[in-house]
């Protein structure tokens, strides 16, 4: 199917696009038949990559006027003890154990078998297992947060820095916390394909954000108000997304200690491990790159590794605003049964992956040291070899991610950590030998490597027996 699919790619990404400028409309779609099913599927799809990339304008615009206004008014020492607090974020990505994926998979599955007593179930059991994943945290900062130096952990040395380090850092994780239950009512509009609802939240967190961030500075608060106003304002509309979804649109899915039940509190944590596991195993594969760079080849190839592989970083973000949203529809048609749907948009989404990542590549590849050269001056200077390796890492790892949306909406977890685990060893292994090798260049070559032999081939191989056993 795939392959028929791809013999005439202009017209079918053609055929595609003008089925997705007709299914852009506010009102729901007949879903008592076949294709009204499709078409809601579509629907939904569309709205939340058209709000998210908005979302993600809305996120570009705060950060433009908030960063300068931050800078300005806490200084450079403060300024950077704010800016690690926020990495703290990217460390603790992972702190749900993968709890919300996987009940985002069990709300679309309910979803698709229209099964509501299994989607209050879940929910329950889910919200209630973050809360106690929350608790468990601040539990464990307020025992260590006396034995920690936080001054020395922010290494600041004026008296004003050294003052807020800890009490801004407890404020950061007493928001991060609450957001963790409160991301229950996320999961589960994504686990209905309403992910436009939570890009509109999402939004709104920011601009609120941003407002408070001009009291602060209004009102000379210190740093802990800030953590406050920016870190809290998120959180807030989270909490008035939990009111609105379990108060209001959906009040027989409001949490309640009687309906978790074990069995579903189990089949919760086991998914969710399991994409704990393949968040991690991701995560090492294909974020070592600069840190190979500066310990094989030294600090200074940093920089020409990261400015290189950012400039191609925009390409793929069409691909991912339009592969996400597919990935709980995914979830819901297959526990409907409807096979056909699930295969003909797995074809169509490959192929508009590819033509919308590998156009920008290739253009990118040609042009990208006049544009480098434009960006941060003539310091930075990539190979050809270099830019042609991150051109096709770009376009693989964007059909690879709109693969996975099928395998995880699929919930075939079990074969994704086989390759995962071995495509992590694979890839490090590559990338330290081909840096050694060729220099600079290596490291893609050695993750594109990896990647193709250990998760490309494979999953083709699987996606494709799998298909013709669905014949």
């Amino acid at each position: 199917m795939v392959a028929i699919r791809l013999l005439n790619p202009m017209h079918t990404l053609t055929s595609v696009l003008r089925r997705s400028v007709s299914v852009l409309r506010l009102q729901t779609f007949d879903t008592s038949t076949p294709e009204g099913r499709s078409k809601e599927r579509y629907r939904r799809a569309a709205l939340s990559a058209l709000t998210q990339g908005a979302s993600k304008g809305v996120a570009i615009l705060t950060m433009l006027v908030s960063v300068p206004l931050t800078l300005n008014y806490l200084g450079p020492e403060r300024y950077g003890m704010w800016m690690t607090m926020s990495s703290v974020i990217l460390m603790l990505g992972f702190a749900d154990l993968g709890l919300g994926l996987g009940l985002m998979n069990s709300v679309s599955a309910a979803h698709g078998r229209d099964d509501r007593q299994a989607a209050v179930n879940f929910v329950s059991s889910g919200f209630f297992m973050l809360s106690a994943v929350a608790v468990l945290i601040l539990v464990a900062f307020t025992i260590a947060y006396h034995f920690i130096p936080w001054p020395k952990v922010f290494n600041v040395e004026s008296q004003i820095a050294s003052r807020e380090a800890g009490a801004a850092m407890a404020v950061f994780m007493v928001c991060f916390a609450v957001n963790l239950p409160l991301g229950v009512a996320q999961q589960v509009q994504l686990g209905y394909q309403e992910g436009f609802l939570n890009s509109l939240w999402e939004s709104s967190g920011r601009v609120l954000g941003l407002l408070g961030l001009l009291l602060v500075i209004y009102f000379q608060g210190g740093l802990v108000w800030l953590v406050l106003a920016v870190a809290g304002a998120p959180a807030l509309a989270w909490l008035l997304n939990v009111i609105l979804l379990f108060g209001f649109r959906r009040p027989w899915l409001r949490p309640r200690w009687n309906l978790a039940t074990f069995p579903c509190a189990r089949k919760l944590f086991r998914v969710g491990i399991m994409f704990f596991l393949l968040q991690v195993g991701v995560s090492l594969a294909f974020t070592s790159d600069n840190l190979v760079a500066a310990q094989v080849l030294g600090p200074e190839a940093v920089a020409h590794y990261s400015v290189a592989s950012r400039m191609f970083s925009v390409a793929l973000v069409m691909a991912t605003l339009l592969s996400w949203p597919l990935w709980p529809a995914y979830g819901e048609a297959m526990a409907r049964g409807d096979i056909l749907w699930v295969k003909r948009t797995l074809s169509r989404s490959l192929l508009i992956t590819f033509v919308i990542t590998v156009i920008p590549s290739i253009i990118l590849v040609i042009l990208g040291p006049r544009i480098i050269r434009f960006w941060v001056g003539p310091g930075i200077d990539p190979s050809f070899l270099l830019l042609l390796g991150l051109g096709i890492w770009t376009t693989l790892s964007a059909v690879g991610g709109a693969l996975a949306m099928f395998f995880n909406g699929a919930n075939l977890l079990h074969f994704q950590l086989v390759c995962v685990f071995f495509m992590t060893i694979g890839a490090l292994g590559a990338k330290i030998w081909l840096a050694q090798a060729i220099g600079l260049p290596g490291i893609v070559w050695g993750t594109i490597i990896a990647f193709v032999i250990f998760s490309v081939l494979p999953c083709t191989i699987y996606t494709l027996r799998l298909f013709a056993k669905w014949q």
